[in-house]
């Protein structure tokens, strides 16, 4: 895929940059970084990093050893017609749900005070926001025929600080890797918040530098796709908006186009739209009026 940007200026003196690009190019903070080289280019001054360009970093270990099992991972023959990653051709409704800063020190509360939580497990927003999609997801979806029905959420971890050695810091490329929660439908709905909060927080506590090598050294032997019901992919604390380009700040950052049904986005809000999170959501209709329900239900709305 080619990385292609393209700007469009519009009457008002406002323009939009729009950037297409390939994963294998760049990951989140990568591109954090290649924006702010452009800003730094646009602006007439050095480069604001020194990209480190290695992919022998990354490489997989010879011969490769799959220490681990890996079932957030699927090989591509055996990828169904249907995956995460295909946009999809249903009509879907496009809603942006949005969670104040006090909604998700709800949400951590929640967690905190539900039976068997633990006072003192450090509860993330991000692990508590996720968990929340994780809940509405599998149950807007489910018609409740089949409760043992398996869901696994899905999530990018930066696995530049977990290898051994780290990565360096300016390393600019795909250097994240999905880490993942499974339960039953009616685990999802029936475990209290807390333990699903739990349950999400050990996917990034299980991606150790082992485990990661190991996801690295099973995609070598095995070209595949990571493997889940939904995919929560955060673009929220990335940076994207607080870009310094000579003529000022990005008003907003998010995609033009969504298809994909089966991922959600985490954004910053607009400019002006205070704390918190924006949700992207993309769903056929039914499953989005079951997926706002149920938002606002375990919200207490």
């Amino acid at each position: 895929m080619n990385n292609t940007i393209k700007i469009t200026s519009f009457k008002c003196g406002g323009f939009a940059i729009g950037i297409s690009t390939s994963h294998t190019t760049f990951d989140g903070l990568s591109f954090k970084t290649f924006l702010d080289n452009v800003a730094s280019i646009a602006a007439k001054k050095p480069l604001a990093v020194t990209p480190c360009h290695d992919r022998h970093l990354l490489a997989a270990r010879s011969p490769p050893s799959v220490t681990f099992p890996h079932p957030e991972m699927l090989k591509l023959n055996d990828l169904p017609k249907s995956n995460i990653f295909e946009a999809s051709t249903e009509e879907l409704h496009f809603k942006v749900f949005k969670l104040t800063s006090n909604d998700i020190t709800k949400l951590k509360e929640e967690a905190r005070n539900s039976v068997g939580g633990d006072k003192s497990t450090r509860i993330t927003g991000f692990n508590a926001i996720t968990a929340h999609i994780w809940r509405c997801k599998a149950l807007s979806c489910d018609d409740g025929s089949n409760p043992n029905r398996s869901s696994t959420i899905l999530y990018a971890v930066d696995i530049r600080s977990r290898l051994e050695p780290p990565l360096p810091k300016s390393y600019t490329g795909n250097a994240v890797l999905t880490a993942y929660a499974t339960a039953t439908c009616r685990e999802v709905e029936e475990w209290p918040f807390m333990r699903l909060v739990e349950t999400v927080r050990e996917g990034a506590t299980r991606m150790t530098n082992e485990y990661a090598r190991s996801i690295i050294d099973w995609g070598e032997m095995n070209k595949g796709f990571p493997n889940g019901e939904v995919l929560v992919s955060s673009w929220w604390r990335l940076g994207f908006e607080k870009v310094e380009f000579p003529w000022g700040k990005p008003k907003y950052c998010c995609p033009v186009v969504y298809h994909r049904k089966d991922i959600v986005l985490l954004f910053p809000p607009v400019e002006g739209g205070g704390d918190g999170v924006s949700i992207i959501v993309a769903l056929p209709p039914k499953d989005m009026n079951k997926f706002h329900a149920l938002f606002n239900k375990f919200l207490g709305v």
